[in-house]
């Protein structure tokens, strides 16, 4: 484990170079309306609805825009209010919406129907994804070329490349999309995917036939966890087995275990960096989180102390840190200080958000710097895994 080398702060970080340019970060996928009751009632019983928006991508959108990365968030959605509403959310936050599809009003937005658990009772989802207007987002739709013109990073997730399996239609229109957009990103582009297996959208197979080849040709930045990287590829964590993984078995994991990990990743697939969250559920309400990443040159960083979170809502908890780690990939231009950072500023974002209700990360600079700074010079220490 490499020693923490002081305290970033991103307050100060000098973003001119993003001025007076397009999009930096550039992304696309399915943005959700969510359902929640909103009188506690179980959602068979109430007729009083919380409509909010959730979705992967469109998290990390609005995480970076709001640390100063000027960001775009591309999608397909109908020409009605639910589209209108995304449109209007994501110019609220800064995110460009210049390439938005938009579909016939009477197409449908994905949507799902969400419960807030408490101990011993989990939290309970429905989605209703299937011929959503995203998951006919395919090729020809959307004029790449201007979109990634000033493009540093593009990303995209398991999520959005499932949803047109999903929908069974004869041919992965969201998969055409990507490819699209690799044949007019430029070279300087830096790709990202975050794997996110998804089991109700599609099967294990049907992931990895897509996900592999995609990923070891086009994809410079890998996040995932280990429990997807068990289950897809068969992978160990150092010495916990896959299959103990699998059954949710374990235990403590070394800094040598999440190093052998992430190296796997690295050259498995040809990355040039592998991340990997690791949550630690105490209960529905007290969480535990920590992270890791690895560079192609071996540089590899683990969060310095495990941080505890008191529970509002996880969903868009993993996005976060996603976001605030490309900040630090997009901030440093060394490899060592670059995923330093990344894991620091991402720790900081997620434990911070999942203190809030409903996805969006609406999570200051100041807050994150401040969080940041009491995570490294409170301690230091790692607590117990």
């Amino acid at each position: 484990m490499t020693e923490t080398r002081g305290v970033f702060d991103i307050l100060q970080d000098d973003l001119s170079e993003f001025a007076g340019c397009g999009p930096a970060f550039v992304t696309f996928g399915e943005v959700m309306v969510r359902d929640m009751a909103a009188d506690n009632e179980r959602l068979e019983r109430t007729r009083r609805v919380w409509v909010s928006l959730a979705g992967s991508e469109f998290t990390l959108a609005v995480m970076l825009s709001r640390l100063g990365i000027p960001s775009a968030y591309i999608t397909r959605v109908p020409d009605n209010p639910y589209g209108w509403m995304l449109r209007n959310t994501a110019r609220e936050q800064g995110i460009s919406t210049d390439h938005i599809v938009w579909a016939e009003k009477t197409e449908s937005m994905g949507r799902f129907l969400y419960e807030l658990g408490r101990t011993p009772r989990p939290g309970a989802v429905w989605y209703q994804r299937k011929f959503s207007a995203v998951s006919k987002l395919g090729a020809g739709m959307v004029d790449w070329e201007a979109a990634l013109a000033d493009a540093r990073l593009f990303h995209t997730s398991g999520i959005t490349l499932g949803l047109s399996t999903h929908s069974g239609y004869d041919r992965n229109h969201l998969l055409e999309a990507f490819q699209e957009a690799m044949d007019s990103k430029p070279a300087n582009c830096l790709v990202g995917v975050d794997y996110n297996y998804r089991s109700t959208l599609w099967s294990k197979d049907q992931c990895e036939q897509v996900m592999s080849p995609l990923i070891t040709e086009y994809v410079d930045i890998l996040i995932t966890t280990i429990e997807d990287m068990a289950k897809i590829y068969g992978l160990n964590c150092g010495r916990v087995s896959a299959e103990d993984i699998q059954k949710g078995d374990i235990g403590r994991l070394e800094d040598e275990d999440i190093q052998a990990f992430l190296r796997q990743l690295v050259d498995k697939l040809g990355l040039k960096v592998a991340a990997v969250t690791i949550r630690h559920p105490d209960s529905h309400e007290q969480h535990r989180w920590e992270s890791a990443a690895m560079s192609e040159d071996g540089y590899f960083f683990r969060s310095p102390a495990v941080g505890t979170i008191v529970l509002t809502d996880r969903l868009g908890g993993g996005d976060t840190w996603n976001a605030g780690f490309y900040y630090g990939l997009l901030t440093e231009a060394d490899s060592a200080a670059a995923t330093q950072k990344g894991v620091l500023v991402g720790d900081a974002a997620t434990r911070l958000k999942q203190t809030l209700m409903y996805d969006l990360p609406l999570v200051t600079k100041e807050e994150i710097q401040a969080r940041m700074t009491a995570d490294v010079t409170g301690g230091g220490k790692r607590t117990a895994r």
